[in-house]
């Protein structure tokens, strides 16, 4: 029972730190495209990155920590629901350039964000 409670935490302050980072970006770009999910989905996927391959892999952290990061933060700060709705939106007002590129940045950006992710942490001696 202690893990959903930490989850329930982790989860919490990912979604206000999810809140507080999309509308930072909107501060310096366009609405009119998601940039702020897309920031968020790519720091979600370094965190987790760094989380599981290199705190993780030396066992640097605890399984609650753990836990606490990966499923609860990552889970609340990253915005796949969201992602997908958007680009349906997009498709509805016809604007195919915008949701080819929205699922395009979103995967490419958050797969190379976790191999950035791994790639450091095999530096530092993890993995």
């Amino acid at each position: 029972m202690q893990n959903y409670y930490i989850v329930f935490v982790g989860a919490g302050i990912g979604g206000m730190v999810r809140y507080w980072g999309t509308n930072f970006v909107y501060k310096f770009l366009s609405p009119s495209f998601p940039h702020g999910t897309l920031f968020v989905n790519v720091l979600g996927s370094f965190i987790i990155g760094i989380v599981m391959y290199y705190l993780n892999t030396n066992e640097i952290i605890n399984p609650a920590t753990r836990i606490f990061l990966t499923t609860g933060f990552c889970g609340g700060l990253t915005t796949f629901s969201t992602f997908a709705f958007e680009t349906i939106n997009f498709m509805k007002d016809r604007e195919y350039l915008y949701a080819g590129l929205n699922i395009l940045l979103n995967v490419f950006l958050t797969i190379l964000a976790l191999f950035v992710a791994y790639k450091i942490s095999k530096l530092l001696g993890g993995v």
